[in-house]
């Protein structure tokens, strides 16, 4: 059964990421999800009409009736502190930092250059935009290049009280499980004691689950249906200190 379970996770191709490639360019959709030369052709693509950012499955505006109040009961730390790995050029750190009351200290990790350069062109206000303002005055945001797998560069131990994979555990797991259950046991090392890591993604809780649960042990799984955005339903699947 796990074995079954290890073959479909690797072959599940969340059907939101599988439309957005193949609108973006559709000669990416047969590649691995897991090597950077694809993600860093994807960043370089034209961008649909003046959007400067690109989400994989949903961006900030949809993310943040459910973040918020996260956040809200996590002010334990000021400002608090959020790591989204494999952040692209997605909306989720620029929205979190432009629109949140609550001051957050943001830091988006990604392992192609592309999109880090983009997203901090973006916060500096390059590429005729607007210079990103924070919504509180204590917020700050910053992106650098990183491997998700070995945060220990720029992340130490216990130093962050959320961290956000949108579609990143997906992508990894593409290129095999052992890649995922990294890019887990890392995002877990960061994680302060009363932290929580959320995976955002379309994979179907009956998959995702066993997987979580075996390369967290002695953290509390759960899961959250959000959505449907677009039609499309995602899945909000929490790792948390078990009390």
């Amino acid at each position: 059964m796990a074995a079954l379970r290890a073959t479909l996770h690797v072959a599940t191709l969340a059907a939101g990421a599988r439309r957005a490639l193949l609108g973006r360019e559709g000669s990416l959709a047969g590649n691995c999800l897991a090597h950077r030369r694809l993600w860093d052709k994807l960043h370089s693509g034209p961008r649909v009409g003046s959007v400067p950012t690109f989400d994989w499955f949903f961006g900030y505006e949809e993310a943040q009736g459910f973040l918020l109040p996260l956040l809200q009961e996590a002010q334990a730390a000021y400002p608090l502190r959020v790591l989204d790995v494999g952040c692209g050029t997605s909306s989720l750190c620029t929205g979190l930092y432009t629109k949140c009351p609550i001051p957050v200290d943001v830091l988006g990790v990604d392992f192609s250059p592309v999109a880090v350069a983009h997203m901090n062109s973006l916060l500096e206000g390059g590429q005729d935009q607007i210079p990103l303002y924070p919504g509180h005055p204590a917020s700050r945001l910053q992106f650098i290049q990183a491997d998700a797998q070995d945060l220990e560069p720029v992340a130490p131990s216990g130093s962050f009280q959320l961290v956000l994979d949108k579609g990143t555990w997906d992508a990894v797991a593409r290129g095999g499980l052992p890649g995922a259950y990294q890019l887990l046991s890392e995002c877990l090392r960061v994680l302060s004691p009363q932290g929580t890591l959320i995976q955002f993604s379309d994979e179907d809780p009956d998959v995702r689950l066993p997987c979580l649960e075996q390369g967290s042990q002695g953290w509390t799984v759960t899961v959250q249906e959000l959505g449907p955005f677009r039609g499309i339903p995602y899945f909000a699947y929490l790792v948390q200190v078990s009390h």
